[in-house]
């Protein structure tokens, strides 16, 4: 008994017809007619009862039919188990994410998946989370680490939550501690006192920082603004100003960096991982997705 029979058996069955079965499988209707009889002189039985315009199943045929089946699906299943396995081995992950997420959580993450898979090329595209919405959508990316909520409704992305992270201000050690808590805590609205460090348009903790300014009843005071979130940092410890980032970075800036904790309620933000909804991410990127989440821990 043959694979190939086994599959000519089951498209004659649900076809109930040689020639549009031969044509489903792609092969010529008198191989597929012949490789039906090796099959059943294999078997030793009928399969199919033939008269003018009507093939039916005999009960032989009948019982062999949720047998083939199951064997071929258990084949097309070990089929793309080998594929996603080999994918392990070589391949690229697509991922894109916001820059402070790249100097905050993905370091430790891509590490260790590039220890365990060596193989698997990582892209990483940095960008605010409208950019890497579009990204996502067009097919640029396998998967994005956003900010929620969408700056726009997206109905073709899947998102699922990662993490929420609080956000901290940094300021230089050689300059006063921020605020009015002696070092402790900082209030949103102690931050009208302050010159801040900003990050350029389109920055998600711009938008952030910015609207919880107003939603103190004032504007904040820029000593510069319009850099990424190194340019920020280097800013900051040149003592420029301060500025609110979020604790993965502030735990990674260093020494010479002072932070100071939001007094409740303070700051957060969502973090959430997005992928379309219409094609399931590559093996590799799945399993860079499952990383993610045990490193959120």
């Amino acid at each position: 008994m043959q694979f190939q029979q086994l599959q000519y058996f089951v498209a004659v069955a649900e076809t109930r017809h040689f020639t549009r079965a031969a044509e489903l499988v792609h092969v010529a209707q008198p191989s597929l007619s012949q490789q039906i009889r090796a099959l059943e002189r294999e078997l030793g039985v009928d399969l199919f009862l033939r008269a003018r315009g009507n093939i039916s199943l005999t009960d032989a045929g009948e019982a062999l039919l949720p047998l083939a089946r199951r064997i071929l699906a258990d084949a097309d299943t070990a089929r793309h188990e080998v594929q996603e396995l080999a994918q392990l081995k070589r391949g690229r992950v697509r991922l894109g994410a916001t820059p402070s997420l790249c100097t905050g959580l993905l370091p430790d993450v891509l590490r260790s998946f590039h220890d365990r898979y060596p193989g698997i090329q990582l892209m990483i595209e940095e960008g605010g989370s409208h950019d890497l919405v579009r990204e996502l959508a067009r097919g640029a990316l396998d998967l994005a680490l956003v900010v929620l909520p969408l700056p726009a409704p997206a109905p073709a992305l899947t998102t699922v939550e990662l993490l929420r992270e609080e956000l901290v201000v940094v300021s230089s050690k050689d300059a006063p501690a921020p605020g009015r808590g002696g070092g402790k805590s900082v209030r949103i609205s102690d931050l009208e006192g302050e010159r801040l460090v900003m990050f350029r348009h389109g920055y998600d903790l711009r938008e952030l920082t910015v609207a919880a300014c107003r939603g103190e009843g004032f504007e904040p005071d820029f000593a510069v603004e319009g850099g990424e979130m190194d340019a920020v940092l280097g800013f900051v410890r040149a003592g420029l100003g301060v500025a609110v980032v979020p604790w993965m970075v502030a735990h990674r800036a260093g020494a010479d960096l002072r932070v100071t904790a939001l007094a409740k309620p303070g700051l957060s933000r969502t973090i959430a991982l997005a992928h379309r909804s219409d094609v399931a991410p590559p093996r590799a990127a799945r399993e860079l997705q499952r990383m993610l989440f045990e490193g959120r821990e």
